[in-house]
Parts: C-alpha cells; structure tokens; sequence
C-alpha cells in the first residue's frame, strides 16, 4: 500500500559494522524519566521500535559521576549497576528490528554536579554554563584526568554493549557535550596539544572514537554529534569551521549526527522556525566525508524527508519531536496512511518535561510516558465497556481527543458544539502570528472523527441542562473551555483592582475574535506563558504602539521551559515593543494605567488609549454546575455520569486538555479504583546497609 515515491526512505542502511532496516532515525532527545523512571522510558522507546523506526536513541547518559547535571533527570551509566536498567531499554528499542543507540555524554563546563558534589571538571576553567547560572566554576582537566576520561567513555562503551546496545552515540552538540567544549574556542582555551589549532582541538575525540573501536571490535557503530554553527562568530564552531573538521575527519565516526547550535537553535518552535529548517547549514556536508549523515529538522512531511534524501543532504530522517507526536509515522508512511499522521506542532510542550524535571507530556500524544505507567498505547484503544453511547459537549481540545478516543473504543458518541467550527481556542489562536502549526491539533482529531460512523457532529448547537436531561444519553462529558477574565486577577492580584469604565479594555479572547484596539496599548502580562508576547506581535504589526509590562524579570516567563523566550524578547524588540519588567498594574484609569515596582512598590503613570489583560483564565463550566446541581434527574433522564475535562475543570496548555479528554475515553466504564495510585512507578532499592 505504500506510495512508492517514498520507497528510498524504507532502504536498509549501515552504520558501520551494523545495518539499519530504514532511514528513520529517532534521535537522543529527553523524556523527563532517565534514571528516575527507566520502565517508562524503555517502554516508551519500545513503543516507536513497534511504530516502525529503524535506529532508536536514547537521551543523553552521563558516563561518570564527575560530572552530572542535576536537579535535571538523565539517565547515568555510572557503574555496573546502572546497566540492567539500560538493558531493558535497548531490549525494548529491539523487539521490532530497530537498532538501539545509547548517547554517551560528559558534560564538562555544563556540569554543576550538585549531587555527586565532585568539583566539575572542564576543558578549560570557566563559570558552569546551565540554564540558572549557578554561582561556581569547573576547573581544567590535567593531562592525565583527560587520560582518565577517556578511559570512563571506553568503560561506558563496554557497559552499553554488556547491555545490548548496537550504536554509541558521542555527544558533542547543544554546547551540553565536553567533545564540543574540545572543538570550540569559546571553551577550549588550552595551550598544549589538545587546545589552538583545530587539529589538536579534534585530537580528544579522535582519541576516544579509536580506544572505544579497539574496545567494542565490530560490534557496534560509533556515531558522532556536532553542532553545525554555534551561532556565536568566529569565536565559536562555526559552520565553516565544522565543515573544516568533518573534512579532516571524514571517516572517523560511522555516522555524523548533525545538530544545529543550542539546543533552543536546534529544536526551536514552529512559532520560530520552519520544517527541515537546518537545511542550509548541512546542504554540502556530504561532499566531504563517505559516511552516512543524519540531521534533524521537525520533520513531519514524507515528501520533505524524500527531498532532504535524494537531494544528497542526509542520509537518515532524524526526528525527536515527531517521534514523540506519533511514534508510528513510519509504520504509517509504509501503509499508505500518511493522512494518519498525527503531526508535531512544534509546540515544544515535550521539552518542558525535561526542564521542569517532571514527566514529559506531548500535545498531539497523550500517551507519550504513559505507555507503562499506565499501559496506554498511542494506537490501540482499551476495549468497549458496558455502556453504549456518550454526549460530548465542546469541540475543543479536550473534547475533540475525547470524541476520537471514544470512537476508537466503540462507543456512539454524539460532538455538540456552540460555534460553527470545530477545534474551540484552538481554531482561534491558530490564526495569531506563528501558531499556525497549533491548528493541526484540531485538523488531525476532526479528520480521525470524519471516518467514524459511529460519530455525529452538531455544530451551532448550544446545549443547556434541560436540553441534555431529554437527550437520552448514558454519559455526558462537558468539555466547554475556558474564557480570559478582564479584571486582571491572576498572580499579582487575587481580587479585581481598580478600573476606570472610560478605558478600553480588551482580553485575548476579544483580540482573537476582530476586536483590535488602536493607538498606543498597554498590555498586562501576568500570564508568563506564549499569549502575551504573541498580542504583542500581533498588535504592534497591527500599527498600534504597544507597552507589554509584567510582573516577572523576564518577559513570557514560562517559555523558558519551550526555548523561545529569547526569540520572544528578540522579535518584540526588534518590532518596537516598549518592554517594561519587574512591573505590575495595579489601577487602571481614564487615561493611562498606574505601573507598579514588584519590589519597592514605587509607582508610575503610563500613557495609553486601551490595555489588554493577559491574566488568567475562567472555567466555562456552567453547563456543568446545572446538570450537578440537578443529579436527581439522572436516573431518569438515563444518565449514569456527567464529568467535566479539560479547561472547564481547571484551565491549562491545550497538552492538558488533549490529555483530559484521552483519559476521560480511556477511563469510562472502568473499574473505581478508590484511593489507589492510578499509574506505576518505579520505587528505589534500599541500600543493605
């Protein structure tokens, strides 16, 4: 059944001493387990070796305990006893034919090592480089502590083929690995043979690559990845500088992994940055060495990834987000059901995961970590149960994943939405500058819906109590939404403050439906996620001369967490946006709004024709309430139950609203667990002593 323009993408392939069935190639990226919640992540590796993807990585795995980076979660390859956690891993990655890959990772200057409490160690002394520009410093390997540490990866490199591994992957990429502090000047200051010319900036990583090949024969293919321009000028490993060292080197690795700068350069948001984005830094690469080359690129479209391939760019399909989106789309491009594919909105939801230190969640699959803990499968739903038929109220996120899943498990289910389209805030914020992308949230889910004839949908349909009671139906899922409150009251404010009815206020809801304020703007951010900045944009492109102030020391807070705060701040700037942090709102009057200091309380006047409150949101759960507080109408309107998901319960990203509305599916008719833990979790071995 598969469209043969897309049959080179299902070719064999090796890598080195060991083949891949295709070119697709899941790339390391992390899932907020590691060493924490290893069954989760083995399970949810496993998963994609089932969806058909040919080379599987894990994430990043710290080779020695000198250097780790906690509080964030890796995995560790520490000892002995980290392998049987790392075999079950690539025991999973196997099951279906893929090839496992394990990422082998020093982080050097990036390594704080607040647990193992060991002085970090570095190419060259520096300031720890991390995220929260921790207050202490790595000081520079000797000569023989760079000996050493090229022992501990031939020690990690044994381990990892103990545990069933068939590629390594030396991590040198994002500026997280100590194979890139080796090859950039901006953390390579040394003076010996390892440090100046480029020649002796390759010499550590050609010295690992030959002692892990002597250590490992070959059974395994040793892959590297480099960061194609760490987008820092000459000081830095510049484009044409990594085009000067794979030259060099041209058959060192088995494989050039080929990422771009950081890691918020690489896996930037759609909001920022296009499909197959990377394109130009790698096009030419090829040129300069034999061995095969992966990239990555958000890449969703199979005609894209065909193009990357016969236009001699890469030679496997890399692919992190997508493959936590859908785990499956290479089983679906050889199927012939390419419209299946739910698609990555490059939303950056997943990363959060890691950066929060929590499990990591996706907003197109649900199920991503869930695939063990609680045995949820991103394609397979659990049976029917006793129940026939479900009212779902709402079309938006949470409803549409709903109405899907429920379908999926054999229930008639009937999608009653007020307005005349379906994908609720999604359909509106899908039209703000860069968001586009979101919209295949609710385009996939409506399709899935379109091919089901045990789903019907009402659209312009309106329900109150009354018309429910007399529907008939066994259970009704009320998933309504939320809407965003004028009266600012959010973190700085837990009641309204002051306002003057002579000033136009706007929320983003009236912005989103055409209600656009003129003339200078004053926008009240205490919101901290995308929506604030992304009015902003909107407004200034719209001619107005807008004033974004928030609470916080930096502007869209939350996106921190997605890796575009940066460019937020950037774009803003750039458009002309007045930028105003460490501020609240605490009145707005006729003619300007009174700012706030957040830390002295001192206030000043700001000019302005209109503000617009980005605060928090409200539940539209009144539909709800009525049908609560009529339950003694239930049983003889036929209703067994009546919940409420998504943001009518309690207003979140549109992750959580697809995730509610899976979980009601998955749930209904299922057994009352009471107080029970409703997922697995790894408990830790107490020490005999």
């Amino acid at each position: 059944m598969r469209d043969p323009r897309y049959d080179i993408l299902f070719e064999p392939l090796a890598i080195g001493p060991v083949t891949a069935p295709n070119r697709f190639y899941q790339v390391p990226h992390c899932n907020g387990g590691g060493y924490r919640d290893p069954s989760a992540a083995a399970a949810m590796r496993g998963i994609k070796a089932e969806g058909g993807w040919g080379v599987i990585f894990t994430e990043q795995c710290e080779v020695h305990h000198t250097s780790e980076i906690t509080p964030f979660i890796e995995l560790r390859l520490w000892e002995d006893k980290d392998v049987p956690m790392l075999a079950r891993m690539a025991g999973k990655m196997k099951e279906h034919g893929a090839l496992a890959g394990i990422q082998l990772a020093y982080s050097g200057v990036n390594g704080p090592n607040f647990y193992s409490r060991e002085v970090p160690l570095a190419v060259s002394a520096q300031p720890i480089r991390t995220f929260t520009n921790d207050p202490l410093q790595a000081r520079a390997l000797d000569k023989s502590e760079i000996k050493d540490l090229r022992r501990w990866f031939v020690n990690a490199a044994e381990r990892s083929r103990r545990a069933g591994f068939d590629l390594i992957c030396l991590y040198g990429a994002h500026g997280f690995g100590i194979f890139q502090h080796f090859l950039s000047r901006a953390t390579n200051h040394r003076g010996d043979e390892y440090g100046g010319s480029l020649e002796n900036r390759s010499r550590f990583v050609n010295e690992v690559v030959a002692e892990i090949r002597d250590a490992v024969g070959d059974t395994m293919g040793i892959t590297l990845r480099v960061s194609l321009d760490e987008t820092i000028g000459d000081l830095g490993f510049s484009n044409v500088e990594v085009r000067e060292f794979i030259d060099m080197n041209r058959n060192m690795p088995d494989l050039w992994d080929l990422a771009h700068g950081t890691w918020d350069d690489c896996s930037g948001p759609s909001r920022f940055k296009e499909e197959a984005a990377q394109e130009e830094l790698v096009r030419g690469i090829h040129e300069l060495t034999d061995k095969p080359i992966v990239g990555v690129g958000r890449f969703t479209s199979p005609d894209v990834m065909v193009r990357m391939i016969n236009s001699g760019t890469l030679d496997f399909i890399g692919c992190a987000r997508p493959s936590i989106a859908d785990p499956f789309i290479p089983r679906k491009i050889d199927e012939g059901r390419v419209e299946d594919i739910r698609e990555c909105i490059g939303c950056n939801i997943c990363i959060t995961g890691d950066m929060t230190m929590a499990i990591s969640r996706c907003t197109q699959n649900p199920t991503f970590m869930e695939e063990w803990r609680k045995g949820w499968h991103p394609e397979i739903m659990n049976e029917k149960g006793p129940s026939s038929n479900v009212l779902v109220v709402g079309a938006g996120p949470a409803g549409l994943e709903a109405t899907r899943a429920l379908a999926e498990r054999d229930y008639d289910v009937a999608l009653a939405e007020a307005s005349i389209v379906l994908g609720g805030r999604v359909a509106k914020e899908r039209k703000l500058p860069g968001l586009s992308a979101w919209g295949r949230v609710a385009d996939y889910r409506a399709y899935q819906i379109s091919q089901k004839s045990n789903v019907e949908v009402y659209l312009d349909s309106n329900l109150d109590a009354d018309d429910i009671l007399e529907f008939d139906f066994e259970h009704v899922c009320i998933a309504t939404g939320s809407r965003w409150r004028r009266d600012g009251v959010a973190r700085q404010h837990v009641v309204p403050f002051p306002t003057d009815d002579a000033m136009p206020i706007y929320t983003p809801d009236d912005l989103m439906d055409g209600e656009l304020p003129k003339g200078r703007v004053v926008i009240y951010d205490d919101d901290h996620y995308y929506m604030g900045g992304v009015l902003a944009e909107l407004l200034q492109g719209q001619g107005c001369q807008v004033t974004i102030v928030t609470p916080s020391a930096v502007l869209s807070d939350w996106t921190r967490n997605t890796l575009e705060q940066h460019e937020v701040h950037r774009r803003l700037t750039e458009m002309g946006v007045e930028i105003v942090l460490n501020r609240g709102v605490v009145q707005i009057t006729g003619s300007h709004v009174i700012s706030d200091c957040t830390f002295t309380g001192l206030t000043r006047d700001l000019a302005c024709d209109a503000v617009v409150m980005v605060s928090s949101r409200i539940e539209r759960n009144e539909v709800y309430t009525s049908l609560k507080a009529r339950e003694a109408d239930w049983n003889d309107a036929g209703i067994k139950s009546v919940n409420v998901i998504g943001d009518a319960e309690a207003p979140g990203p549109i992750a959580w609203a697809t995730y509610a509305g899976h979980r009601y599916a998955r749930e209904l008719d299922g057994k009352d667990i009471g107080d029970a833990l409703p997922f697995r979790r790894e408990i830790t071995q107490l020490a005999e002593h």
